[in-house]
């Protein structure tokens, strides 16, 4: 199927930019701001080095030594895999896991480190999600709910959805730890550090989506699309969740396509909404350079 991959993916791309009509897209990437571009960079480069260090986190705590300087290696060369082949984020994670494996980590721990670490962002993204959904119709929002149709006491739905996905990892937890000690998945919830791991990865995936969300916010104000961060935090969880699904190169086309969709409720227009989306991808692209680079001096190194 990689084969179709290739063949679909910059078929898709095109598909949306047609869809927005490309010459006013153009015209929308025409008129982008350097200073809030650099912002944009700075905020996905910050984001990226916080999201190895959460990696780095849950291999130490699964009970492999991995320094900060290789956690951060790993993963830039692992995010040029993911934006420079078919497939998204999908093939730099199995980059991650073969690469702990080498290292002397057990397969099972390899894996696992990188699989929790991946719903540990997606996780915090929804909280995120939820959290200024809720936010933003407690502190202003009525008058859009109302012409939405949706009841004023709206706020306690994404409120309630945004408490139940912070507290159904913790009692998952906490029920995995009152089990008998039988197979191996029962016994690495039941590690030691088990509740302290847990209270790091809901901060540092915080910390991870935060920035992420204020790249995306800075490529918006780059084109002059002036939201507020509750409403680019609210767009970024499907428009990032669909850049992480597996049928495209480093997300490009299903990732512009959530954005054109996510941004048009806060009065976005498709073309701003999808140059924006582009913006934020092309910040990947120098980090995937860098990483590529290195594994090109890794292997030249061995």
């Amino acid at each position: 199927m990689t084969w179709l991959r290739i063949a679909l993916a910059p078929l898709l791309l095109l598909a949306v930019l047609w869809f927005a009509d490309l010459e006013d897209v153009l015209r929308q990437l025409h008129r982008a701001q350097p200073g809030w571009l650099a912002a944009a960079l700075a905020c996905s480069v910050l984001s990226n080095v916080a999201s190895a260090w959460r990696w780095r986190s849950l291999v130490r705590w699964l009970g492999h030594g991995l320094a900060l300087a290789r956690a951060l290696r790993l993963y830039f060369q692992a995010m040029a895999l993911g934006v420079l082949l078919p497939g998204a984020v999908v093939g730099g994670d199995v980059f991650r896991a073969v690469a702990l494996r080498r290292g002397g980590m057990d397969t099972l721990a390899a894996g696992l480190s990188v699989l929790l670490d991946r719903l540990s962002g997606l996780w915090m993204l929804w909280v995120l999600a939820a959290g200024a959904a809720a936010w933003a119709w407690h502190g202003g929002a009525q008058a859009a709910a109302a012409r939405w149709g949706l009841p004023p006491f709206g706020a306690a739905v994404p409120g309630a959805v945004a408490i139940l996905l912070l507290a159904a990892p913790a009692a998952l937890l906490a029920g995995a730890r009152q089990l008998p000690r039988r197979g191996r998945l029962a016994a690495l919830a039941q590690r030691p550090g088990a509740g302290a791991e847990f209270m790091r990865q809901l901060l540092q995936s915080t910390l991870v989506q935060a920035l992420s969300v204020g790249a995306l916010a800075c490529a918006g104000r780059a084109l002059g699309v002036d939201l507020a961060f509750w409403a680019y935090a609210i767009a970024a969880a499907p428009t990032f969740l669909m850049a992480a699904l597996p049928v495209s190169f480093g997300g490009w086309g299903t990732r512009e396509a959530a954005a054109a969709l996510s941004l048009s409720p806060f009065g976005v227009a498709a073309p701003a909404a999808v140059a924006v989306s582009l913006l934020y991808g092309l910040m990947a692209l120098p980090q995937a350079l860098a990483g590529l680079g290195l594994l090109a001096w890794r292997r030249d190194e061995g």
